[in-house]
């Protein structure tokens, strides 16, 4: 994980140029906007909100290759705090309806927190590049033995924090907490497909390499995993305890902006940004 600092994101040149060219193409100046840009948080905080990024990100097919992920998916959010703070409620879907829940203001106020929106940002980011590793763990004195695991995978990640010492732990415990507020957030149907038959509505069974997950096991074990990684000392050092814990606390809220975005901006282009 890069040692990034999550009150906010340093953007690189490019995505600074690519605000600036989007929402003032006429500027005389545009390099000494992007100095202003880059030194005034606020100014640079209402470029990235602009309607006109948001609107050019939704109609470039190739705005990834243009920016950095974490400034694509800020956009995102920053659009889905403005989008929900006009609305008056989210939609809660069940196996036969979907439920009406007032509860906007609260998702508002969770985006409003700077450290919580960027770090939520950097998360999506690191969900468009999945790797696959294979890693020799120390069993005991002269046993070693060869894991393999990709880190989309719960399980297998979760396997390998019984086998590594608690002072390399904290990667995991972030990875599989942010797995599990990632597939809830941005593929909640799938979850709940790879869990039950979507016609009978009865549970899968837990057989085969690719075992099905219970959609709360996601939820569970996302509030614990933000917890451990909270109380770890990486956490203390990269100053992310507060944003952790209030993941944790509010672990169901934290998914719904990220349902809202998959259901109204990234519907149809889930599969091409996530594999």
């Amino acid at each position: 994980m890069a040692n990034h600092n999550f009150k906010k994101l340093r953007l690189a040149d490019r995505d600074l140029k690519f605000l600036v060219e989007t929402v003032s193409p006429g500027v005389s100046d545009k390099g000494n906007l992007v100095r202003i840009l880059r030194e005034d948080e606020d100014f640079r905080n209402s470029f990235v909100g602009d309607e006109k990024v948001f609107r050019k990100i939704m109609d470039d097919e190739e705005a990834l290759v243009k920016i950095s992920p974490t400034l694509y998916f800020e956009i995102l959010l920053r659009k889905a705090a403005r989008d929900l703070s006009a609305a008056r409620y989210t939609l809660e879907k069940t196996l036969t309806m979907s439920i009406p829940v007032f509860d906007t203001h609260d998702l508002v106020a969770l985006l409003a927190q700077e450290s919580v929106l960027v770090y939520l940002a950097d998360m999506l980011s690191s969900f468009t590049r999945i790797e696959s590793y294979a890693v020799s763990v120390r069993i005991r004195k002269g046993v070693w033995r060869k894991f393999r695991f990709n880190d989309l995978d719960i399980r297998s990640l979760m396997s390998l924090c019984g086998l590594v010492e608690a002072p390399y732990r904290f990667g995991l415990y972030k990875r599989i907490a942010d797995i599990c507020l990632f597939m809830l957030g941005l593929f909640p149907e799938y979850v709940e497909r790879r869990y039950r038959y979507p016609l009978s509505g009865k549970v899968r069974p837990d057989i085969g390499p690719s075992a099905r997950i219970d959609p709360a096991e996601y939820e569970q074990e996302g509030r614990r995993f933000y917890q451990m990684a909270a109380e770890h000392e990486s956490a203390r050092q990269l100053e992310l305890e507060d944003v952790f814990r209030t993941l944790h606390d509010n672990f169901q809220r934290a998914k719904k902006p990220l349902n809202f975005i998959a259901e109204h901006y990234l519907k149809y282009k889930r599969q091409m940004l996530f594999g």
